[in-house]
């Protein structure tokens, strides 16, 4: 049974968003705040889905503590889920991606005229900061800049040794840096197909100290993640 309730999810999962990003490719949609409407529409009914089909509910945590201007989220990240919860989630949200992900036909094209933040992951100090200057821009137009420092999606259980971009982002933007975790691993797997029935528990902390050293924002990072 449920196979045919992650086939039902999967089906309304990737309908909506082929339907949304038509809908704003084609109707020449591509003024930031209406690409990002249609993604919050389809993180709302992706979560709706998610919720009837396969009994995935999410609970978070912390919210209080998002500041009332932009700031900078360092997520975990176990599962695609946690792009629809943070789409869900937060008002204004301006993710961090890898490049690649521009390739994608017609969503592809959408990601950065809504104000999210490519990052060649390849090209070292430029490219790190290209990626904070664009952070800077959309924290000071009062969003919310979502990073995952682990790079990928990592299984539950897994640790990973985090990236360094989410360093620069906490040296170079003048902003509170609020660590993110979760626990999405369990109901939804890295490229897994079936989904486990249960709660999702996400959970924002407390900002960061901006003294913290490179390792030991790293450090800090790990213990909330893994621990």
């Amino acid at each position: 049974m449920q196979p045919l309730r992650s086939f039902a999810f999967n089906t309304a999962l990737w309908g909506s968003g082929a339907v949304l990003s038509l809908w704003c490719a084609l109707l020449g949609r591509y003024r930031q705040n209406g690409i990002l409407r249609a993604a919050r529409r389809w993180a709302r009914i992706s979560l709706w889905a998610l919720r009837v089909f396969c009994g995935v509910t999410v609970e978070a945590q912390g919210l209080e503590r998002l500041p009332a201007g932009g700031c900078v989220i360092a997520a975990q990240h176990q599962s695609a889920l946690d792009i629809l919860v943070w789409l869900s989630l937060l008002p204004l949200p301006a993710f961090v991606f890898k490049k690649e992900l521009r390739r994608i036909p017609v969503f592809g094209a959408l990601l950065e005229p809504s104000g999210m933040i490519p990052v060649d992951r390849g090209g070292g100090r430029k490219a790190l900061l290209a990626m904070v200057e664009r952070a800077e821009q959309a924290v000071a137009g009062g969003r919310q800049v979502v990073i995952f420092p682990e790079g990928t999606r990592v299984p539950y259980g897994v640790r990973r040794e985090l990236r360094h971009g989410i360093a620069a982002l906490a040296q170079g933007v003048e902003a509170p840096v609020l660590p993110a975790s979760t626990d999405s691993g369990l109901r939804w797997g890295p490229r897994a197909f079936n989904k486990r029935p249960g709660p999702v528990r996400v959970t924002l902390h407390a900002p960061v100290a901006k003294a913290l050293t490179r390792e030991e924002l790293l450090e800090t990072l790990g213990k909330l993640y893994y621990d």
